[in-house]
């Protein structure tokens, strides 16, 4: 972005700009999904599938965004779902992620597969989880849970749905490869094997764990007292099990359309995780969230608050941290006035009243 352009004035506007900023094998990692990327494309349709009911002659003249999670209060009801090498966007990586997030007052999640260090992130301030995949090396597993308690994390965020890798099309076309001198900064093996694969499914295959199952849930409880949270759930079983199991906050989920090709669209997911959790943990939604009314319709189905990922990126690509507060405040903005027009003054005035089906 030049410094004549005027700044974007819509997360698509940010994806376009993105696109003319990023290397093509790098907005592909990023924009990519699974196989003919019918779950990304059904992810954001999904909003379409469900419209609004605004009430009228409501005094609106003062609204707050504001809410908590997890024990954690944040400026607005959206949070940075954790994404992997934000270094392929920015050279500072995460640590400018963070700027831009904690700037806006939420919280950021932390991949395991970032590209700068939990430490180096956590210096910044603002409010911040860990997101962990189980590496093979349970013990290293564990040292990184215990890395991110110290460092002032307060959650970890399981993902559970990437056993192995799905079928990425761009990524194999494009031979996906780390660039020489980054890698993922948080593990013991910071950079794949050679291979002829996607370094990210050769990485998976070479250091994830997919015997991971409900029978680990006890010990990785065992490694600290902070929440747990499971992303991934798009089950009203997987959901039940969930809090059976203990954790106290689920992420309906389907990894952004980038595992199973045809899986539910997290949205159309979102009532029955609601309802099969029943008040007994929070529900957040991540998948599809492009607007202030996506966020609107999301609460009104149960959510707790949403996650986005890829706006996010595109922010850090166009303008650094700048651009990551501006994509956190266009949402933020486009919120307050839907909710204004909807007639609710405050997050919890949302519920489901104030939406059906199409």
């Amino acid at each position: 972005m030049t410094d004549q352009a005027p700044p974007p004035v819509s997360i698509r506007e940010y994806e376009e700009r993105a696109r003319g900023v990023l290397p093509r094998m790098a907005s592909d990692y990023y924009a990519g999904g699974a196989e003919d990327e019918r779950t990304i494309a059904d992810n954001r349709a999904a909003f379409s599938r469900w419209v609004l009911r605004p009430r009228v002659l409501v005094d609106v003249a003062e609204r707050d965004l504001t809410m908590v999670v997890l024990g954690t209060p944040v400026s607005l009801p959206v949070l940075v779902s954790p994404t992997a090498l934000h270094a392929l966007a920015h050279p500072d990586g995460e640590v400018e992620t963070a700027r831009g997030a904690a700037a806006a007052g939420t919280v950021m999640a932390l991949s395991s597969l970032a590209s700068r260090t939990l430490e180096d992130v956590a210096a910044v301030g603002g409010p911040r989880w860990f997101q962990l995949y189980v590496q093979r090396d349970r013990d290293f597993t564990a040292e990184l849970v215990k890395r991110a308690e110290a460092a002032g994390y307060s959650a970890i965020v399981l993902t559970a749905d990437l056993p192995v890798v799905g079928a990425r099309d761009r990524d194999a076309r494009n031979a996906f490869t780390i660039p020489s001198g980054m890698g993922y900064a948080n593990l013991a093996v910071t950079r794949p094997p050679e291979s002829q694969a996607s370094d990210l499914a050769t990485f998976i295959a070479f250091q994830g764990d997919p015997s991971l199952n409900w029978n680990d849930v006890e010990w990785l409880r065992s490694l600290t007292d902070l929440p747990f949270i499971l992303k991934g759930v798009v089950t009203e079983e997987d959901a039940a099990r969930a809090v059976d199991a203990g954790f106290e906050g689920i992420v309906v989920s389907n990894h952004g359309g980038r595992q199973l090709d045809g899986t539910i669209a997290s949205l159309d997911a979102l009532p029955e995780v609601v309802a099969a959790v029943d008040g007994r943990a929070e529900v957040l939604l991540d998948g599809g969230v492009r607007r202030g009314t996506d966020v609107l319709k999301a609460l009104a189905l149960g959510a707790r608050a949403v996650m986005v990922g890829r706006p996010v990126l595109w922010g850090l690509a166009v303008g650094g941290a700048g651009g990551v507060r501006r994509v956190l405040d266009l949402i933020r903005r486009e919120l307050d006035v839907a909710m204004a027009l909807a007639g609710c003054r405050s997050i919890a005035e949302i519920g489901t009243k104030l939406i059906r089906r199409a």
